[in-house]
């Protein structure tokens, strides 16, 4: 009878673990001193600091990179979309307060090409050194036939710490507080089954164009990866007291800043008070939206709000600022009446 090996089959057992093995040390680079072990077990082992936490609290994420993915496997640029995953994660950790301890991949496509796994971990590992945590495990599953050739997905695990006492929930928030924004990237990772609607299908515009607003390449401008803002704001609140945190991921300002106030609050946003990207443009005239719509799904320029008391903001300013971000006050808290929206423009 004829012999059919897994091989034979699709699935290469060996490949994933070689690529793992030939990055090791590079991995290795983003523990901390808690992780126990070595890289390739079954599982991984963390031992967390809990002397120094009064009332520790684990906080945990896992998210995506969507659609984005599409834009690498067009371009054949595979290195910032492993920043993204790690990005979308540890920002969400971070509006707790917490600190990103570890975190997981899972990696999974047709069949398995070792250059692009490669970059996409390196990415990761970037990512993860760039916001202080250990890539400490993960997953490469090869299933052949369920997914078109060359393309891939990807998901992430996050778990980090935070001490009950400095938990940041928005509980805290008052009328007065103000609102700092911390600039984004670009479109970070939401949005983009819009986008290639928009200026890929509709305008049919070519990835490798450059565009003098942009001053680089289409598909350069949209693989731009996320921000990670996990160090600065960390030492921020160490400093200053902070009342809430939002990460404007997918439902852009007007779905997530809500999600930090207490229902009889509303965040009065000021236009005006930072620079929106050229991107953002574009797309809204792509896709003809109205600028409420634009808010409702992408970023505008602003990746991560910060809402503190005003008798606070030019310390926090000066101190984001100096850590390399572009930070300005964009808004303010206020009272809300019954059957007002929560997010207004002004």
């Amino acid at each position: 009878m004829e012999k059919i090996t897994y091989k034979d089959a699709g699935v290469d057992t060996q490949l994933a673990d070689t690529v793992i093995k030939s990055l090791r040390d590079e991995l290795r680079t983003t523990f901390r001193t808690e992780v126990i072990g070595q890289l390739g077990g079954f599982s991984a082992l963390f031992r967390p600091s809990w002397k120094e936490y009064q009332s520790p609290l684990l906080v945990s994420t896992t998210d995506g990179v969507g659609t984005k993915l599409k834009i690498a496997f067009m371009t054949g640029v595979h290195d910032s979309v492993g920043v993204d995953l790690v990005a979308m994660n540890v920002n969400d950790i971070l509006v707790s307060g917490g600190q990103p301890l570890f975190f997981l991949d899972y990696f999974a496509t047709g069949k398995l090409d070792a250059n692009i796994m490669k970059r996409v971990m390196k990415g990761i590992a970037h990512g993860c050194l760039k916001a202080g945590c250990s890539l400490i495990g993960g997953e490469t599953a090869e299933m052949p036939d369920f997914y078109q050739p060359g393309e891939y997905d990807l998901a992430g695990f996050c778990v980090g710490i935070v001490d009950e006492v400095s938990l940041v929930d928005g509980t805290r928030v008052v009328d007065g507080d103000c609102l700092i924004g911390l600039a984004s990237s670009g479109l970070h990772s939401n949005g983009f089954s819009l986008v290639r609607k928009a200026l890929l299908e509709k305008k049919q515009y070519s990835l490798d164009k450059i565009f003098p607003e942009l001053g680089r390449p289409l598909g350069e401008e949209l693989l731009t990866p996320t921000e990670i803002y996990v160090k600065p704001v960390l030492k921020l609140l160490e400093k200053t007291p902070v009342s809430g945190m939002v990460h404007v991921t997918g439902g852009g300002f007007i779905d997530n800043i809500p999600r930090v106030l207490p229902v009889q609050l509303k965040v009065v946003i000021e236009l005006g008070t930072w620079s929106v990207p050229p991107i953002f443009g574009m797309i809204e005239r792509a896709a003809s939206l109205q600028s409420r719509e634009m808010f409702q799904t992408f970023n505008m320029g602003i990746g991560f709000i910060v809402i503190l008391p005003k008798e606070h903001v030019d310390r926090a300013l000066t101190l984001l600022n100096s850590e390399g971000l572009r930070a300005s006050v964009i808004g303010v808290i206020d009272h809300r009446t019954s059957g007002e929206d929560q997010v207004e423009f002004s």
